[in-house]
């Protein structure tokens, strides 16, 4: 049986966090694999405040600033993945993470990127995968395969990692499966400012990218008003009429780590609706 009084004082005192036992971090990842399973892709949220975290990459500071400002009952705190890889405290970035998904299963939620998913589709740099041991690798990579792909909430605004889905309906992400290519889209899919709709993949990263034409034609389909959005450094923070919102948590691409904070209780239309804070 997990200790979360335990769990409540780790939170309070992250540094000690480096310093887990091999037996206590199996447990931390198996509890929270049973919290995810009941997840499913796409999660609804309501509440007072909704925070939206860029890629932290192993930026351990930026995600305990992020929780010890924001992370309580009243609000709801979305990472939009990538966790892990490029910066230089991974694992207790994730560790950290998973720590309080357990002790706020319902104000926390952490989507999946494509540096969650290494046992789908390979990618580089992986230095935090490349430094586990067989055991823990297995342990990490089922339990982040399970993390949910998108986040609605009730003010008109969807939240993903990416770039959205080739859907008709938000209803039909719950059906998208690991691996295929509607999931390539939301974890590994670029944006750019220009016409047109599918522009084919990077040949350089394989990447798929999609323009304008093809954004303003899935909102319409799924109803929201503006997406929230990680993954591509080279993106604009603010596209297509301020309703596509990119934003980076990590001192892994910048100096700069931004936040997204929207009010749930009022409808969001574009970006002026939200606040953009920089840590």
């Amino acid at each position: 049986m997990i200790n979360k009084n335990r769990l409540d004082r780790l939170l309070n005192d992250p540094e000690s966090i480096e310093y887990l036992p091999d037996k206590d971090v199996e447990e931390i990842i198996l509890y929270a694999e049973q919290i995810l399973k009941k997840e499913g892709n796409l999660v609804y949220i309501t509440g007072k405040k909704a925070i939206f975290v860029g890629d932290t990459h192993g930026d351990f500071d930026a995600t305990r600033q992020v929780l010890s400002k924001y992370l309580n009952q009243r609000n709801k705190v979305i990472f939009l993945g990538d966790y892990v890889d490029r910066g230089k405290n991974s694992l207790e970035n994730i560790n950290y993470l998973l720590i309080a998904k357990i002790l706020y299963p319902e104000n926390l939620i952490l989507l999946q990127g494509n540096h969650e998913a290494v046992k789908i589709l390979k990618f580089y740099p992986a230095d935090f995968w490349d430094s586990l041991s067989k055991k823990f690798y297995n342990l990490y990579s089922d339990l982040l395969t399970k993390l949910p792909l998108a986040v609605t909430t009730n003010n008109g605004i969807i939240a993903l990692h990416g770039a959205l889905p080739n859907v008709s309906d938000i209803n039909e992400i719950n059906k998208i499966e690991r691996g295929s290519e509607l999931w390539r889209q939301i974890t590994w899919g670029d944006f750019y400012d220009t016409s047109g709709a599918i522009l084919g993949d990077d040949p350089m990263t394989g990447r798929p990218k999609f323009g304008r034409d093809y954004f303003n034609k899935i909102m319409r389909s799924l109803g929201m008003n503006i997406l929230v959005r990680s993954h591509q450094p080279s993106a604009d923070t603010k596209m297509f009429n301020d309703r596509c919102i990119t934003i980076f948590t990590s001192y892994a691409y910048s100096s700069e780590r931004k936040i997204a904070v929207s009010d749930l209780e009022k409808k969001a239309k574009n970006a002026d609706d939200l606040s953009i804070v920089y840590l």
